[in-house]
């Protein structure tokens, strides 16, 4: 039996907005992860996902580094579903597993991508509390300030993910990731 939190829409019997939001993820991707179709519960938080999530087509950050961010937050959240979704969906951008296995650790072979991704954990760890240092310590690894803003809706997109996937309790439904593992 599972120990989810809460009931996942069938998009089979979806109406109204709902119907349209799961329609649109079907269309975009290709199928419709279980955390969309608990997140479907409310059309508006969908929707807000949805929405944040779309809005990175036209990030000035890489992909490559987008994906990373997502790795090092669902790591440092301690969420299963999103480590295992954003992993998958890194791999499948082309993201190697080592990058993935350091991005886990807030990592990666290039410093300027490192800087982000030990920012995410930090942002994370510190509940936004951070001080200067952390933000002159982006510009000066040359980050701009869009930059840091993208950097800093990156890693609230990867928080909704994980905190809704800890309290919804989806199944996952990709190849399982355990978070912690990747730490000492």
């Amino acid at each position: 039996m599972s120990m989810q939190g809460l009931k996942p829409i069938d998009p089979t019997t979806a109406t109204g907005k709902t119907k349209e939001l799961l329609d649109f993820v079907q269309q975009r991707t290709g199928r419709i992860p279980n955390m969309v179709r608990v997140m479907a519960n409310s059309p508006a938080a969908l929707g807000a996902y949805l929405g944040l999530a779309s809005a990175f087509r036209e990030s000035v950050l890489s992909a490559e580094v987008l994906d990373l961010i997502g790795i090092a937050v669902a790591e440092a959240s301690g969420c299963d579903y999103t480590l295992s979704a954003v992993c998958t969906l890194a791999r499948g951008s082309g993201r190697s597993d080592s990058d993935i296995a350091a991005a886990r650790k807030a990592e990666a072979r290039d410093p300027k991508t490192a800087a982000a991704l030990r920012f995410a954990e930090r942002l994370v760890e510190k509940h936004g509390h951070l001080p200067a240092s952390e933000i002159a310590a982006l510009h000066e690894a040359g980050f701009a300030d869009g930059e840091i803003a993208e950097i800093v809706a990156a890693v609230v997109l990867n928080l909704y993910r994980s905190y809704f996937n800890l309290v919804a309790r989806p199944d996952v439904d990709f190849p399982l990731v355990k978070a912690g593992a990747a730490r000492p």
